[in-house]
């Protein structure tokens, strides 16, 4: 049984009232990551590579930070990069591959994916005249895997593709994915931020050659991490200071001094995790919040995605024929509950294919209550039937 009173209770932040419904734009933090931040400072301020006692404590966070990284995604220590964020990362990394790709190659993303896995193969191709091109999806927004198959070809370099949209929420069959990427002979580049979460990961068994996720969106500092197949990390000439060492060979991609107060609270966020069950417990927890919203939106909302929680995380998009998101977004906010309301949600391919206009994006996290969430649905329903936003 998900103790969800003992969770809470860990969080300062939602101890007022306010209902964070807004976890995709980055989660609330248990009080002991910060602390670790607050102690970092005080006690393991400086850099490694000394011999006295706070240099020591620093490499050994940072050896701890990777190790307890690589049992979050399955991999090795060595296979870990930090950067300052999952977009910083794959911008970085898809940088140096390109040093390896010739013009012509081509990359595939897909209309699911969030920016930060379309711009930098964007960028790149337009300095290195490669060709991108976008997986289309269905109307129920999953992919489609047989336009998958046909843009795949000889010079597909790699495919580039979310397992879980950080808009409607839809989770992607990614062994099909890296299966057919691999029979064409590319790589298989995975944007894990709106899935790691909601949900275990494993690389090895997924089989991914690179995946990259921030630490914001469970709970913890605003930090990416990378994992990248060791093979292909030793293989790329990374971009570097020349006196950085090439040990750990994920340390070879990370470019200046470690934000190590980060990393103090990233092992704190790692220790939250484990002290309420870790992911797989977050998942059960998570689902039976969804399965409550969806059985309690009000009559006339769209949703756009799954309508169970079945083939997707607790992440929900939902507009009203008639009525502006933007007010009720505003007048949600008025009344204690924090959701987004926008337009393309950095998800430009999937914006433009399923032309919502505008609407609320409600995400769910593990701290999230069911009485939370049935509030939240009775003010909806009361701002819908009472006209608010309703456009004349």
């Amino acid at each position: 049984m998900f103790d969800i009173d003992r969770v809470r209770s860990q969080f300062s932040s939602l101890s007022q009232g306010f209902v964070f419904l807004d976890a995709p734009g980055g989660t609330q933090v248990p009080d002991s990551v910060g602390a670790a931040v607050a102690q970092n400072f005080r006690e393991a301020s400086g850099n490694i590579g000394f011999p006295y006692e706070t240099s020591q404590r620093i490499g050994a966070l940072v050896d701890e930070a990777r190790e307890r990284s690589s049992a979050l995604l399955g991999c090795s220590a060595e296979e870990i990069v930090f950067g300052a964020n999952m977009t910083s990362l794959n911008f970085m990394m898809s940088r140096t591959i390109g040093r390896d790709l010739s013009p012509g190659d081509e990359i595939l993303v897909t209309r699911l994916d969030h920016d930060a896995n379309v711009a930098p193969w964007l960028e790149l191709a337009h300095d290195r005249d490669l060709i991108v091109r976008e997986v289309d999806i269905h109307d129920d927004t999953t992919l489609d895997m047989e336009d998958l198959e046909r843009l795949l070809g000889p010079k597909t370099k790699v495919v580039a593709f979310p397992l879980a949209s950080n808009a409607v929420g839809t989770t992607v069959d990614a062994a099909q994915v890296v299966a057919l990427a691999h029979a064409a002979g590319a790589l298989a580049w995975v944007d894990a931020v709106q899935y790691a979460p909601h949900f275990p990961i494993d690389v090895r068994a997924l089989d991914a050659d690179v995946l990259l996720c921030s630490s914001y969106k469970f709970c913890g500092p605003h930090l990416g991490i990378a994992y990248g197949r060791r093979e292909l990390l030793e293989s790329w000439r990374p971009y570097k200071a020349r006196p950085v060492g090439n040990d750990p060979v994920g340390h070879r991609f990370e470019t200046g001094t470690l934000p190590y107060e980060l990393l103090a609270a990233l092992v704190a966020t790692y220790d939250y995790l484990e002290g309420i069950g870790g992911i797989a417990e977050v998942a059960a927890w998570e689902r039976e919040l969804g399965e409550r919203l969806l059985s309690g939106l009000p009559e006339g909302a769209t949703l756009f995605g799954s309508p169970t929680m079945d083939h997707r995380v607790p992440t929900f998009l939902v507009n009203f024929e008639g009525v502006s998101s933007d007010d009720l977004s505003v007048a949600l906010a008025k009344e204690g509950f924090g959701v987004w309301s926008g337009d393309n949600y950095y998800a430009l391919g999937l914006y433009d294919r399923m032309a919502w206009g505008s609407a609320l994006r409600i995400g769910l996290a593990h701290y999230n209550s069911l009485e939370e969430i049935d509030r939240f649905n009775d003010a909806l329903a009361a701002l819908v039937k009472n006209g608010v936003g309703r456009r004349s």
